[in-house]
């Protein structure tokens, strides 16, 4: 299916494998390609990928996962080391095509990476392609329900749209990288990038839940059972659990405690269309957290870490400065250079040669060659506080 589109002229639309199979061999037969996907996080339960972008220098196609249950003939070109993936903001793609289809990407650039690693404060693809192209991207589709069928030609133009200019993109930002002796920062952002999954969420539902921390015993008991209703609901309606209740408003309900649907009309947030639609459940979760026994209530982990020591304090403090001068130097943001908790752990590792750099998880490679020595100098020239 070949559909006109505003922006883009034609697409053609994959839905069939024999078509998936010979553009998977155009593919194969280049150097490199441009990817992106679109996805349903925000209309269904189980996120899912429902649309894969591909452009090569002359060519976009956009490829149905929902009409193909076999996409392996993708996986082909996207793991081939010799052909370059183009990808912005890759990460979670990256575990998306893994999760649902098993593939995996052998080589990427990532141009929001590069961006960072130039310098650039506005990395988002629309503000790049408007700097550098004038192309002005259209986001008005960016919270579409893309499991939708048929797409129309304006969705299509959208989605075409974010991966037609991303190798011109990927051409400038990676001379510019050259420019700067920074290729080798991407490389091994990237490869990184490229072993990213998705890991599935064990033990109870409040330990994803922003702000559960506040609660103990009997409450956390309580946010748990909302929690856990809330989840059983949305399966059921195949929605987002945020779209059936907010987890602001199960909060205010574990707060409160409501006992009586007056008591549930009362609480902040909550609609009489939840109320109606919900009620009974919500007031038999409240109700069965609160007879649970006392030895059955649940706990929220903390992990206790050491205090940090005077003399790792005053390094920290040293480190920082040093990375506020640098980052001022390179023109980069401070995280890009070394974020905090990669400073946090240099300071209590207190490492006295290069090799002890090794021990400390998370610190890139460009950055031992890069910084190694002058961290090293920093800490070796820090005062030695009494403890």
């Amino acid at each position: 299916m070949t559909l006109s589109t505003p922006q883009s002229g034609t697409c053609e639309m994959i839905i069939r494998p024999e078509r998936l199979a010979e553009v998977a061999a155009i593919i194969s037969r280049g150097t490199e390609v441009a990817v992106d996907l679109e996805m349903d996080s925000l209309h269904h339960y189980r996120e899912k990928v429902c649309l894969i972008q591909i452009s090569t220098r002359t060519e976009s196609w956009l490829i149905d996962p929902l009409a193909l249950k076999d996409l392996s003939p993708l996986a082909v070109p996207l793991s081939n080391p010799d052909i370059l993936t183009v990808m912005h903001g890759a990460d979670y793609d990256i575990r998306s095509l893994h999760r649902d289809f098993g593939i995996e990407v052998g080589n990427l650039f990532d141009t929001m990476i590069a961006s960072r690693f130039l310098g650039i404060t506005e990395f988002g693809l629309a503000a790049l392609l408007k700097a550098r192209f004038g192309i002005e991207l259209n986001k008005k589709y960016q919270k579409a329900d893309w499991s939708k069928r048929p797409l129309s030609p304006e969705m299509c133009a959208y989605a075409t749209a974010d991966t037609a200019d991303l190798l011109p993109l990927y051409d400038q930002l990676r001379a510019e990288l050259v420019e700067k002796g920074r290729l080798s920062w991407q490389e091994e952002e990237c490869r990184l990038v490229c072993g990213a999954r998705v890991t599935e969420k064990e033990g109870p539902l409040f330990l994803s839940s922003k702000g559960a921390g506040k609660f103990k015993g009997r409450g956390l008991a309580i946010l748990e059972a909302l929690l856990q209703m809330r989840d059983s609901q949305a399966r059921e309606l195949d929605r987002p659990p945020f779209k059936v209740i907010s987890a602001e408003t199960l909060q205010e309900i574990a707060d409160k405690r409501p006992r009586t649907f007056g008591d549930l009309a009362a609480i902040k947030g909550m609609t009489s269309g939840q109320v109606h639609r919900y009620g009974e459940r919500i007031l038999a979760a409240v109700s069965a957290a609160l007879a649970l026994p006392e030895q059955d209530l649940p706990r929220f982990p903390r992990q206790r870490r050491e205090e940090p020591s005077e003399s790792s304090k005053e390094r920290l403090k040293r480190l920082k400065s040093w990375r506020q001068e640098k980052s001022r130097l390179l023109e980069l943001e401070p995280g890009v250079v070394a974020p905090n908790w990669l400073l946090e752990s240099i300071a209590e590792a207190n490492p006295a040669c290069g090799e002890d750099f090794e021990g400390i998880a998370g610190m890139r490679e460009w950055q031992k060659g890069l910084f190694g020595k002058e961290l090293l100098a920093e800490l070796a020239s820090a005062e030695p506080v009494p403890e």
